[in-house]
């Protein structure tokens, strides 16, 4: 394998038209879009038509005449197409903080014999921690059970668990859970099924109608490519759209416009909103939603699992005797669009990388992160990164005093 091989690759790539359409700064390799995606270039020119002609010159019309009332939905309808939903089961809204909030109140409240919420000790905090605020809410015996990995669940699955809520692919790992067999395993066990498909929309394909999945929540900035902080998405099965939410916002009522003293559920979906969208968002993250739509998902998996591949087939041969392990299932078919390695220095590491440029992330306490997004990661791109690693390893780059400073962000 040589250079040349990689760039052969790019000119054969389907997928090599979509590269041009982001903003990418030269000479940066970006593998982090798994942690906040690229900017469309088309974002920026719908975000000035919102703002100088629907909010500059339609002002408050727009909420009927440019459709914001109806975004929330409309965008939802669409993410529900990359996550495999029936339209009427998705929107857009809140963070994926409020939504786990959301999901994990309905399902206990629709289990209420139940009392327990299982859960993976490495799933992304965000989601343990609103479970643990819930519970303590709650009161009344109920308990979060956290399990160390897929091997541990079926014996954690008992008549006291109300709900299982997984991350589909993990966050540190990379590691991929089966959507439909682990559904239909929760299921079998009277429990509901809430699936944070943070790091799986966009990037690998997804059936969640089909795999029975009750609820099921996800962020817009990372392979939605929406914008830092993006509005999230969720997702209710219409089979359970009836319960009760939480969060009774003015938007989720049957008739907002109605100024009415009493909540009065909406029919379906809406009921699932609360407060008012943010207009601006929403846009941008139609903009990479709508990006996303225009690609086959099957070829974005397929050069997804070729250049992770290609990445630990480099890093394997050039890397060697470096110290970095595999923190990401061997087998390909096991992770999503990530590597992770690890290796007890990977701070000043992922910084030295950084300044070399190449951006991946970092993840405490010794990960280093690599994402790959196939929109617009190129074959040369991830030649190059580890030619990077590789100079960063063996000359020690990462030991200069500049990379040693942690920062709030990582």
């Amino acid at each position: 394998m040589k250079r040349e091989d990689c760039e052969a690759l790019d000119r054969e790539d389907p997928l090599r038209p979509f590269r041009e359409q982001f903003e990418l700064p030269a000479g940066l390799i970006y593998l982090d879009g798994n942690s906040l995606g690229a900017l469309p270039r088309a974002t920026a020119a719908r975000l000035a038509e919102v703002t100088r002609r629907e909010w500059g010159q339609d002002l408050i019309g727009s909420w009927n005449r440019n459709g914001w009332v109806d975004i929330p939905q409309r965008v939802g309808d669409k993410i529900g197409r990359l996550i495999g939903a029936a339209p009427g089961q998705t929107v857009a809204a809140d963070s994926t903080s409020i939504n786990v909030y959301k999901a994990l109140s309905a399902a206990l409240k629709l289990q209420p014999q139940r009392r327990v919420i299982v859960s993976e000790r490495g799933n992304f905090p965000t989601d343990l921690y609103i479970a643990e605020g819930l519970i303590a809410q709650l009161g009344g015996g109920y308990q979060l059970r956290l399990i160390d990995s897929p091997e541990d669940l079926p014996a954690a699955l008992d008549a006291s668990v109300a709900v299982v809520m997984l991350t589909h692919v993990n966050y540190r790992s990379g590691r991929l859970w089966d959507l439909a067999a682990t559904t239909q395993a929760v299921h079998g066990a009277g429990a509901l099924m809430l699936w944070d498909l943070a790091h799986s929309a966009g990037a690998v394909p997804l059936a969640v109608d089909d795999a029975g999945a009750d609820f099921a929540v996800g962020c817009g900035y990372k392979y939605l490519n929406g914008g830092p902080g993006a509005p999230a998405f969720l997702y209710v099965a219409q089979r359970h759209q009836h319960a009760a939410t939480p969060l009774s916002g003015w938007f989720g009522h049957a008739a907002p416009f109605a100024f009415e003293t009493g909540y009065r559920p909406a029919e379906g979906i809406a009921r699932w909103l609360c407060g008012t969208p943010s207009v601006l968002a929403m846009s941008a993250l139609e903009v990479g939603v709508d990006l996303l739509l225009e690609a086959s998902m099957a070829q974005l998996r397929a050069k997804s699992l070729r250049q992770c591949e290609l990445f630990l087939f480099l890093v394997a041969s050039q890397c060697k005797d470096c110290g970095l392990q595999l923190a990401s299932p061997s087998d390909a078919a096991r992770r999503g669009s990530q590597i992770c390695l690890s290796h007890e220095q990977a701070w000043p590491i992922m910084q030295a990388l950084i300044a070399q440029g190449v951006v991946g992330d970092f993840r405490a306490p010794d990960v280093l992160r690599f994402g790959f997004t196939p929109l617009y990661t190129r074959y040369c791109d991830v030649w190059d990164a580890v030619a990077v690693l590789s100079r960063v390893m063996r000359q020690e780059i990462w030991r200069r005093p500049e990379y040693q400073t942690r920062l709030v962000v990582t």
